[in-house]
């Protein structure tokens, strides 16, 4: 007696069965698409998928993102904005109207992804950290522009994208998106006297003055660039404006002189 077949005639094997995604997977495939899609505009909202739970975070120019409750409350401060909030998804919504698109875009590619555009990747050859280079988009999936610096609308110039970023981290309570932007910031060379003054400033004005490691940084930075500091013009206008910036900078290369004369 033999057994029905199904399988073609023409076709020599078994059956191929097709694989199925498990939940997971589909799940992680809608997400990677949307994360990959560009940001929303005002009028894109209506063709928002409805996730569940989601909800709309508004930034500056009025630009709208979409992002998942739970991984948004990842950040204590996105996590208080929300708990008294109602409870349908669609109605929740976070206002940032001073926060930049590209910064707020960083932030949100870190809460899904642990990392931001370009990002940290570590080289197995040298066994050395470096930047993904903008040139390697095709090979690493990277996305936007690779570029040290960012148009901030508040100063109305550039200043160091991972300096925002980390002020960024620390409005909202991200600790670990603060270490990665100084260590992404420490790989950054070549940056010009009034990028690196301007966003000095800009973290004095964004930390409070019991933050010590991103000041820190400049602080070490001007120290140890300070023959180039010092035949700037730029720097010689930045100290007669004055400000904690520079007490602070006074303390610090005080504080290397007396250990270079203790060494000696």
């Amino acid at each position: 007696m033999f057994k029905r077949s199904f399988t073609s005639k023409d076709r020599v094997g078994k059956v191929a069965k097709p694989t199925k995604k498990t939940y997971r997977e589909h799940a992680k495939a809608k997400m990677q698409e949307k994360l990959d899609s560009p940001p929303l505009q005002r009028s894109d909202i209506s063709s928002v998928p409805a996730f569940h739970p989601s909800l709309k975070l508004v930034g500056h120019e009025q630009r709208l993102f979409a992002a998942h409750e739970d991984v948004l409350s990842r950040s204590p401060v996105f996590s208080e904005m929300l708990k008294d909030q109602f409870l349908e998804a669609s109605t929740k919504q976070v206002n940032l109207p001073d926060e930049e698109p590209e910064t707020l875009s960083c932030v949100l590619e870190f809460l899904y992804k642990g990392d931001y555009f370009p990002r940290l990747l570590h080289n197995r050859r040298r066994n050395s950290w470096e930047l993904e280079d903008a040139q390697d988009i095709h090979k690493t999936g990277g996305r936007g522009s690779s570029e040290a610096t960012m148009f901030h609308s508040g100063i109305g110039d550039h200043i160091l994208r991972d300096t925002v970023i980390y002020c960024a981290a620390e409005r909202y309570g991200l600790e670990d998106l603060k270490s990665l932007a100084l260590r992404k910031q420490g790989l950054q060379s070549g940056i010009p006297v009034d990028v690196i003054l301007r966003s000095a400033r800009y973290a004095y004005d964004n930390t409070p003055d019991t933050e010590s490691r991103l000041r820190a940084h400049y602080l070490a930075l001007i120290i140890r660039s300070r023959k180039t500091f010092k035949r700037s013009g730029t720097m010689q206008m930045e100290m007669e404006v004055g400000g904690k910036l520079f007490f602070d900078l006074f303390v610090a290369m005080s504080n290397h002189i007396d250990d270079v004369v203790e060494i000696r």
